[in-house]
Order: structure tokens, then sequence, then C-alpha cells
């Protein structure tokens, strides 16, 4: 796998957009230079991110997302030595 990350991602297991391997190495995203940790899907090109909307549920009790528009920046984070 190369060092970029994809450019559209989902945590989603149904989504055509999920990628365990990428998953994997932990991805790490930025929105507008902020990091942000609550991303459920993002997509570089278009410009937006879906983020949990609190802790409501649908009732499928998968999260409710909010989509946030801006700059996205994904890396991979370096794995910590423990």
């Amino acid at each position: 796998m190369n060092e970029t990350p994809p450019d559209r991602l989902s945590c989603d297991p149904r989504s055509p957009h999920h990628n365990t391997n990428a998953l994997a190495r932990d991805v790490g995203i930025r929105l507008n230079g902020i990091e942000t940790i609550n991303v459920e899907e993002y997509c570089v090109s278009e410009g937006w991110v879906r983020v949990a909307a609190g802790k409501a549920k649908d009732r499928r009790g998968n999260p409710l997302t909010i989509k946030l528009k801006g700059t996205v920046e994904p890396n991979f984070r370096a794995k910590s030595e423990g």
C-alpha cells in the first residue's frame, strides 16, 4: 500500500468506499487545519467530511452524521512504540 491515504474513505463496512487496509493504518483527518477525531467518512476531492452528531442514532442504530465542508487533509498517523 502506498503512503498516501485514499481520496475517499468510509468507516461503514457496507459502504463501497470502505477500505480495511487503510483503516488498519490509522488515518488521521485535518479539516481546515484542525485535527478531527470523530470522522465517519471523508472525501478530499469534494472537500467534505461526515462527523457523528453527538450520541444520536438513526432507527437502524447507526450514528447520525453531519457534513462539514472545507480543506480535507488525510494522513497516516505514526504508530507509537509501546
